[in-house]
């Protein structure tokens, strides 16, 4: 798990109050060791940072989306291959802000579940998700096999 700065670790800090009380309920799996404060810091840290970067590249698109939906009324002397690259383009651009929103929500519920104490724990089944899922995606909220479980339907 990789170390933090003491700004970022701060920051941490005064976003989750009680995380050094709260790490002590975050579930493992058999065989894991119980989560530290450090662990949880490095992940609370790095979504922080999502969050951030997320917020700001979502407005920048938002942006950009509104230019080309209002561009896309203009050049009727187009002809049909420019306004197929046109509406393309404005679906490609469209897909990029929904996937960034989704994004942006599961760091979001992610943030309010290391907030509320209930991080590390599956929403379907309620048992641990295991911190290897959590280190490789923190924005987790399904064990694998329950995850399985999900896509099989």
């Amino acid at each position: 798990m990789s170390r933090i700065s003491a700004a970022a670790r701060t920051a941490v800090r005064e976003q989750f109050p009680r995380l050094s009380k709260d790490v002590k309920s975050f579930p493992v799996r058999e065989a894991e060791d119980p989560w530290t404060v450090a662990e949880v810091e490095a992940l609370a840290s790095t979504l922080l940072d999502d969050r951030a970067r997320l917020r700001g590249e979502l407005a920048g698109a938002d942006q950009e989306l509104s230019e080309l939906l209002r561009d896309s009324g203009e050049g009727s002397g187009d002809d049909q291959a420019d306004s197929g690259s046109s509406a393309l383009e404005r679906e490609h651009e469209l897909t990029l802000v929904n996937n960034m929103r989704d994004l942006l929500t599961q760091t979001e519920h992610a943030l309010e579940r290391i907030a509320d104490g209930t991080y590390a724990t599956c929403e379907a089944t309620g048992l641990p998700i295991g911190k290897a899922r959590l280190q490789a995606f923190p924005r987790a909220t399904l064990s694998v096999e329950a995850k399985a479980r999900e896509e099989r339907r």
